[in-house]
């Protein structure tokens, strides 16, 4: 790397950023205090104390939702992914979190959980849960390897530094704020990644629009609006659906949910998040209209060619920031970039982390943990999960076809778990591995061809010149994973209850659901249900 090459002023904006990130999330953990003395500290480092008022709430939301894939990944799409009319992304943020609000998040915040994990892991079982949680896993680190993949290939070609070097740098400064304050920190530095991604994107749009090399957007239109074929409309339908519901059962979305301060805070900011979001969408946007519409001829980094040519339409965001608009605003817009990305990874590797230190290595491995204990544990899980998406976002070259892979699977396999865990409280561990089983099964048949992954199972109207599933394979998976789950729960209770089979085999406790505390120095613990009697898990 020649230091000659290196973009010096894109470097120090760079550095500036992460240093006031980083002051933010220390200051934000030594300043912030929590009022909630009841609680263990480990549950209130989880959630922030469940003290985060309305404003912060809401923009930490927000800033959840807006992360480096939704920007990038919008401009992205109306330049190579059919345009608005397969722009469905924002749309359905938006859909899906008003649907968690009205649905699923008073519900949550009213039994006090500390994670999304804990209603599973209360009414299935340890081994149910940990399933789910792999799942759940899978898709944390898979979105943030992608984002910080992006991340680097972004900050290499417009700056000149290595992409090793800033995927390293980005990942470590996260991870480190990350693990000094958990909720409280990842909150307040959402703020600043969301002031940042704001300025960056809305003080770029007139310097776009009165560039010379940026043409009339009505002549391409055909390009930004898109259209729906009719052999694809069912396709479309399953996506949009999807991607709807995909939106709610994520940790990071109800880290937020069980950190307000009241139920009804919990239902208003995510509604308000959700059309925040869809605000967010409109710079982006419009930023990828006017590529569609840009002159290439004179761009050094795509050979005079347009991005989806030059096969780094990934970048189009970046690269019209970098391109087209003077240098101080882009050098704001890569702050914007660097903002998007750590807002991201920052809430996907807590909400994971969080989820393994309270409801997978406490009840399975160490019951009798303490709260220090637990702290560091913690600490530990954010480290490996940040190194281990950091190190596949290195040496992984297809990280977004396995997040698309992890993203339906969370689809398909948690939000049933969790609809059901919350909702139909007779639904049991034997529906919900059935259901796991059945629904990795029906996904992962259907293939997927950003990995060249060959499908197993050729539904109807599959198109064989393609290899596109046109059939509505990830509705069906659900819909098919969710009646297991009920279906086969309810026939387990029946069987046990009729004496069919002894209920010395019931593992999962189906008879005597919610009422036996178990012994644990008996039971192999990923096999048996126990109701909660802890004060860190109690449902109150």
């Amino acid at each position: 790397m020649d230091i000659s090459d290196i973009n010096l002023p894109g470097l120090i904006s760079v550095i500036v950023f992460y240093v006031v990130i980083l002051l933010v999330g220390i200051l934000a953990a030594k300043c912030v205090k929590y009022k909630d003395t009841d609680t263990s500290i480990s549950e209130q480092s989880a959630v922030a104390g469940r003290n985060l008022h309305g404003v912060v709430g809401t923009l930490t939301m927000i800033a959840t939702a807006v992360g480096g894939g939704f920007i990038n990944g919008t401009s992205e799409s109306i330049i190579n992914f059919g345009g608005l009319a397969w722009t469905i992304s924002p749309f359905a943020i938006c859909v899906g979190l008003t649907l968690g609000g009205l649905i699923y998040a008073g519900r949550m915040r009213d039994r006090q959980y500390v994670t999304m994990l804990q209603p599973m892991l209360e009414n299935f079982g340890r081994l149910p849960a940990f399933l789910v949680y792999l799942a759940a896993l899978a898709g944390d680190l898979f979105w943030t390897a992608s984002i910080l993949n992006a991340l680097g290939s972004t900050i290499s070609v417009i700056i000149g530094l290595d992409r090793l070097i800033s995927i390293l740098v980005s990942a470590g400064v996260t991870v480190l704020y990350t693990m000094i304050g958990q909720m409280i920190s990842v909150a307040y530095t959402d703020i600043v990644q969301l002031f940042f991604i704001a300025l960056g994107l809305v003080v770029a749009l007139p310097f776009l629009y009165l560039n010379d090399s940026v043409g009339n957007v009505g002549e391409t239109s055909d390009v930004w609006l898109g259209s729906i074929d009719k052999t694809r409309a069912v396709a479309w339908v399953d996506l949009a659906i999807a991607m709807i519901l995909g939106t709610i059962p994520w940790q990071s979305y109800f880290q937020r949910v069980l950190s307000v301060r009241s139920v009804k805070e919990a239902k208003i900011l995510s509604i308000i998040a959700g059309f925040g979001s869809l605000l967010f969408a409109v710079p982006p946007f419009l930023i990828g209209v006017f590529s569609t519409a840009t002159d290439w001829s004179n761009v050094s980094i795509t050979s005079g060619l347009n991005p989806v040519a030059a096969n780094v339409s990934s970048m189009v965001l970046p690269l019209m920031i970098h391109e087209f608009t003077p240098l101080p605003v882009a050098i704001i817009g890569l702050g914007a970039i660097c903002g998007a990305v750590m807002s991201s990874m920052d809430s996907s590797i807590l909400g994971s982390s969080s989820m393994f230190t309270h409801h997978i290595y406490k009840p399975i491995f160490r019951r009798k943990a303490g709260d220090t204990e637990l702290m560091w544990i913690q600490r530990v899980a954010i480290f490996f999960i940040g190194a281990a998406a950091t190190a596949m976002s290195i040496y992984v070259d297809t990280i977004w076809g396995l997040f698309v892979l992890a993203a339906d699977i969370v689809f398909v396999i948690v939000l049933p778990q969790l609809t059901c865990s919350l909702f139909l409280s007779k639904t049991n561990g034997y529906g919900a591995i059935l259901a796991f089983c059945a629904g990795t099964v029906l996904r992962l048949g259907a293939g997927e061809q950003s990995l060249n992954f060959q499908p197993f199972i050729f539904y109807p109207y599959y198109d064989y010149e393609t290899g596109e599933q046109l059939f509505p394979y990830r509705v069906f998976a659900f819909v098919i994973s969710t009646f297991v789950l009920i279906v086969f729960s309810y026939i387990m209770r029946s069987v046990f209850k009729c004496g069919c089979i002894p209920s010395s085999w019931d593992k999962f406790n189906v008879l005597e659901h919610g009422s036996v505390k178990y012994d644990l120095s008996k039971d192999n613990p990923l096999f048996t249900m126990e109701t909660f009697t802890d004060s860190s898990y109690r449902v109150r």
